[in-house]
């Protein structure tokens, strides 16, 4: 008998000595491992400066930089969450937690939050990370798709200039991209090699919904008036304006700055971050700007998919990891965060700093467009990975090509949509 409790003591205290090892046990500190997807330069540097102060400030709880990537994060996390290596303070994207949500992967901070960072984010922000009766990441950074135009060409040209407080419509835009084409020129170019989000996000200015909600919470696909405005812009201007090449559809986003330099394109909608790289690449003596995206029967509304922090939920130290991501996000923190992304912050006293409203580089149409930013459509919705990759993008592409009409591509994502989400929602 003495033998096996020496056995088993022994065993107890080899498994207490593995927990102290590897952070959080009475020999030595918590270890909080944080997986950040920062990619641009000043962002890294933004992020690790924050981790470095924390670490001064808090001997008892140190937190260890994982630097992660966008490309494969959702399959990359999966496997980390089912081999139960997932990092404890983790970055990805609203859009991306639904289903870890649902399956389980993450904690609800819904207790585990300040006060201060509750108030301080706005409700609409909030609505992006909640799913069930829980909160599942903290909305932090979000990205407004914008024009990126060639002021000179504009300006030579004659059209009108839009603003946030006076934008085009959906109408005048098309008619103003025709307008600055031809000879070989184009009045926009439209990157679409991800169709999805953009289209859907857009659309929401113009009262498109495309997935709605019924009794019982089950969601359908409805292609309605609302949701075919921004496709059709798209369609019209690359098929029959031939204001917007065809070439550019399969294309990134920083695909199409080298014929924008060039003066090949008037236009290019983007995500605000992009700002980042023309003012890295763009030709000196450039002159370009930044005009709000058009404005439909809900004006200058657009879905958004904010970047989020959140915490594993086989995280043992959820406590000291929810702390840790209120000093990322703190006001003067999240300003900084904002910054080195090139994006605008959630954050209510965040966005008020002047840094965030100067003209340059066109910070202030950006803040003007903050209060107008909604979750996306398809922001809740069980199994969009699969909806977007199986039918949506394929069905985008179709149709921008020219390989559909729109009675095909409203076919394909009710059809074929609808019977991928229903798999879902059994």
């Amino acid at each position: 008998m003495r033998t096996g409790l020496a056995t088993a003591l022994g065993v107890l205290l080899l498994l207490l000595a593995g927990c102290s090892s590897g952070g959080g046990g009475r020999g030595g500190p918590i270890t909080l491992r944080f997986q950040s997807l920062a990619w641009q330069q000043e962002s890294v540097a933004a992020n690790k400066a924050l981790v470095k102060e924390w670490n001064a400030t808090h001997p008892d709880v140190k937190v260890e930089y994982v630097q992660g990537g966008w490309d494969g994060v959702h399959d990359q996390l999966l496997t980390s969450f089912e081999g139960g290596e997932a990092p404890d303070v983790i970055h990805d994207a609203s859009d991306d937690l639904a289903d870890f949500a649902y399956g389980g992967y993450l904690a609800d901070l819904t207790g585990l939050l300040p006060a201060r960072l509750k108030s301080d984010i706005p409700q609409h922000s909030w609505e992006t990370t909640a799913f069930g009766d829980g909160i599942y990441g903290v909305p932090f950074l979000q990205e407004p798709r914008v024009l990126i135009a060639n002021a000179t060409w504009l300006r030579d040209a004659g059209v009108r200039i839009p603003a946030p407080e006076r934008p085009w419509s959906w109408a005048e835009f098309r008619r103003i991209t025709k307008r600055l084409s031809g000879d070989g020129k184009y009045g926009v170019a439209w990157p679409l090699k991800e169709p999805v989000s953009a289209t859907l996000n857009l659309a929401l200015s113009a009262g498109g919904q495309l997935f709605h909600r019924g009794d019982g919470g089950k969601v359908t696909v409805r292609f309605e008036a609302g949701d075919a405005v921004v496709p059709r812009t798209v369609h019209d201007q690359v098929a029959i304006d031939h204001s917007a090449p065809a070439s550019t559809l399969g294309s990134g986003g920083s695909d199409t700055l080298p014929g924008f330099f060039g003066g090949r394109y008037a236009m290019v909608p983007l995500g605000f971050s992009y700002r980042q790289q023309i003012v890295q690449q763009a030709p000196k003596g450039f002159d370009w700007e930044v005009l709000p995206a058009p404005a439909g029967a809900d004006g200058l509304t657009q879905g958004v998919s904010p970047q989020t922090l959140s915490i594993a939920a086989d995280c043992p130290h959820k406590k000291e990891a929810a702390e840790f991501i209120d000093f990322l996000l703190r006001p003067r923190n999240m300003v900084r965060l904002a910054l080195g992304d090139w994006m605008l912050p959630t954050g209510t006293r965040a966005l008020k700093d002047p840094a965030l409203h100067t003209a340059k580089y066109g910070w202030d149409t950006g803040t003007a467009l903050a209060s107008r930013l909604r979750p996306a459509p398809a922001q809740s919705v069980r199994g969009y990975p699969e909806w977007k990759d199986k039918v949506a993008t394929p069905a985008f592409q179709e149709y921008y090509s020219g390989s559909i009409g729109l009675a095909g591509l409203r076919g394909r994502l009710e059809r074929d949509g609808n019977l991928v989400l229903a798999r879902y929602q059994r």
